[in-house]
């Protein structure tokens, strides 16, 4: 069974009681390996008046214990949650686990704690100095995040022809996905620059990236046109589209985590 480090999140809110509640379940599943020192641990399953279940395996983080304030947002939870789940990196760095499952955090915490990071995502790009991606979904559909966690004024800035095309042949390499539908920015895909004209660079980082892999396409045997779009965004993710993709490419976070 597969060995999955799990970063046990911001200790003031949600993520201790899931990793207490759900530990059953994800026994059968897998073999997790929770991020926490046994005083933290003690500490929150009484607060909690929840036991501790039995097998549940924890590593130190190697943070600084402190006081847990349930509901609060505290600079030394940040400090911990951010601890944990660079522990639980390191973990399978050195191949003593197979994956990361990171429990949730509070941003604002990591701000006050100095935490240079607004998520897991920036972090794992500077830990491994390489490109990541942020997707989410389920077998039936997945989405992956163009941008992420920056203000909606700072989209349309962020769309750049060379980054977008290289994003969309990372995707469709992560994912070996045959078919992407990648969403416009603006209301009706922009409705032909009547709406906006951030879709020309959609346009065109689609065209490019369907050149790349057309180009390579006898090698690999793919399809020469992966990339589908832009499409209009209020209707991308009805039943009759989902007919037609299972992956899509999101331009910002709330578009691409609405379905």
């Amino acid at each position: 069974m597969k060995q999955v480090a799990i970063s046990i999140g911001d200790l003031g809110g949600i993520g201790i009681e899931l990793a207490l509640r759900c530990h059953k379940a994800a026994k059968t599943l897998v073999d997790p390996i929770y991020l926490i020192d046994r005083e933290m641990l003690e500490q929150a399953a009484g607060l909690l008046h929840l036991d501790i279940p039995e097998g549940f395996t924890i590593q130190s983080p190697g943070a600084e214990s402190f006081v847990i304030q349930p509901g609060t947002v505290d600079a030394a939870a940040g400090a911990y949650s951010f601890a944990s789940f660079k522990a639980a990196v390191e973990l399978c760095s050195q191949e003593d686990a197979e994956a990361v499952c990171p429990l949730p955090i509070h941003k604002k915490a990591w701000e006050l704690a100095g935490i240079p990071y607004k998520g897991h995502t920036d972090a794992l790009r500077d830990f491994f100095d390489r490109e990541a991606i942020m997707m989410l979904g389920c077998p039936q559909m997945y989405v992956g995040l163009y941008t992420e966690h920056i203000p909606l004024h700072d989209v349309p800035d962020a769309l750049n022809l060379e980054k977008l095309t290289r994003f969309l042949l990372d995707f469709q390499r992560e994912t070996g996905a045959e078919e992407i539908a990648v969403l416009g920015l603006n209301p009706h895909a922009g409705d032909h620059g009547v709406l906006g004209d951030e879709e020309t660079i959609i346009e065109q980082a689609i065209t490019q990236a369907n050149q790349s892999i057309q180009s390579s396409s006898s090698i690999f045997h793919l399809p020469s046109s992966i990339f589908t779009g832009p499409l209009v965004p209020d209707t991308a993710f009805t039943p009759a589209m989902r007919k037609h993709f299972r992956y899509y490419v999101a331009m910002y976070h709330d578009q691409g985590l609405i379905p």
